[in-house]
């Protein structure tokens, strides 16, 4: 038990704090970075991933944070055999087992916080029973229980659906079979990171789950921060709006693209993609007569200035899980428009806190971008939406006592 006599867990217990891969640095892998630190004042914290990022080496070494992780890095295998095979499992839990000192530590181990994604499932296959487990579940599955990732950027299949679906089917077996599993051992609890998720964890698993939302810190997304000349810092043509996320079709970017034309808006994509992907959005952007700027990432520093410099913050995305983008959007003071689905739907109150759009009212979006440059709504947008992100606890040292809480519920 790591359970002290005030309803808290002792100081000394002892975190697993796991995910297996950050480099693709998305929302989720920021948000386990950003919550490390509140984490490791309720913990002893250790980190473990098969794919660490630049961001997870500095701030494990600032905090003094044992990190683990294999001499060789881990990738997921390519191709459709390895998909359809499931080779990823497998060839991710011996990358966990080849991890020095990894399999000895569990031994002293209290809580394992782990997080969904390529890799992360297989650790499990080491973890002893007696410890309790979180699972982290940020989406289910998609390119198994959805066609939305097996589109080009444009929309149009890579492949045949209906052959994708079948060629798929015993991945999906498995996968069903695995989250079952998971929900079914004892000592383990699992949550989405909205109530759409955790609506799509009962739809797709069958299997129930809670929230655990995720964290938004002040100091890295500060509303006093300073506007920057964004537009000739970046080389942008102003106005612009900003869209952050991999370029694809499940981000919503060609679609983006399609909103803006005959606005005299640019559009600024933060995220990159695959060279195929930024290929047709630049011609496609040209047929539509809109300026694109593209970055793979930026730092928290130049996002801000980026995000502070523009018009609004815009997103299309196909059934977002939950969506950093609103908070950040809002804490910067730049109004955000987003379609009306998914986890968004949890962030933005519509016409209060930003907009929630229809995804092919095209005309409606334009005018959310007129009502987007008004000072006043500008203002009102952003001081609402900070207090939502107040009001719902969207921040680290909340999220360190929600996952206190979980785990106590398990001893």
């Amino acid at each position: 038990m790591a359970r002290n006599g005030e309803g808290s867990v002792r100081p000394q217990a002892r975190l697993l704090v796991a995910k297996g891969s950050f480099s693709v640095m998305g929302g989720g892998e920021r948000d386990i970075i950003r919550n490390l630190p509140a984490l490791s004042k309720k913990f002893k914290v250790t980190v473990a991933t098969l794919d660490s990022s630049n961001e997870l080496d500095s701030l494990c070494e600032e905090y003094g944070l044992d990190l683990m992780k294999p001499d060789v890095r881990w990738t997921p295998p390519k191709g459709p055999i390895s998909r359809i095979l499931d080779r990823g499992f497998s060839s991710s839990l011996e990358s966990w087992k080849s991890i020095e000192g990894l399999v000895e530590i569990l031994g002293d181990l209290d809580y394992l916080h782990l997080t969904s994604g390529d890799g992360s499932l297989s650790i499990l296959e080491i973890i002893p029973a007696r410890i309790s487990v979180h699972l982290h579940l940020l989406e289910p599955h998609r390119g198994l229980h959805e066609d939305v990732l097996h589109r080009m950027v444009d929309g149009s299949p890579r492949r045949n659906l209906s052959l994708t679906r079948a060629a798929l089917s015993m991945a999906r077996r498995k996968d069903l079979s695995k989250m079952r599993r998971v929900s079914s051992r004892d000592r383990t609890a699992i949550s989405g990171n909205s109530e759409f998720t955790s609506s799509r964890i009962e739809d797709v698993y069958g299997i129930s789950s809670g929230v655990l939302p995720p964290s938004l810190d002040p100091e890295e997304f500060p509303s006093s921060r300073l506007e920057d000349e964004s537009s000739s810092l970046f080389e942008i043509d102003s106005p612009y709006v900003v869209t952050i996320g991999r370029a694809s079709w499940a981000k919503g970017t060609w679609e983006a693209i399609s909103m803006l034309r005959g606005t005299g808006f640019s559009l600024a994509l933060v995220g990159g993609g695959e060279d195929e992907s930024i290929d047709s959005l630049i011609e496609h952007a040209k047929s539509c007569q809109v300026g694109l700027w593209v970055a793979p990432r930026l730092d928290s520093s130049d996002l801000c200035s980026l995000v502070k410099g523009a018009v609004a913050v815009i997103s299309m995305a196909h059934s977002e899980p939950f969506g950093l983008t609103p908070i950040e959007a809002q804490s910067l003071g730049t109004p955000a428009l987003f379609v009306d689905e998914g986890g968004f739907r949890e962030t933005i109150s519509d016409g209060v806190s930003g907009r929630l759009l229809p995804r092919d009212d095209y005309s409606a979006w334009h005018e959310a971008l007129a009502e987007a440059g008004e000072a006043d709504n500008r203002s009102s947008w952003s001081k609402n939406g900070r207090a939502n992100i107040a009001n719902m606890g969207l921040n680290p040292e909340v999220f360190s006592k929600r996952l206190e809480e979980i785990f106590l519920s398990l001893e």
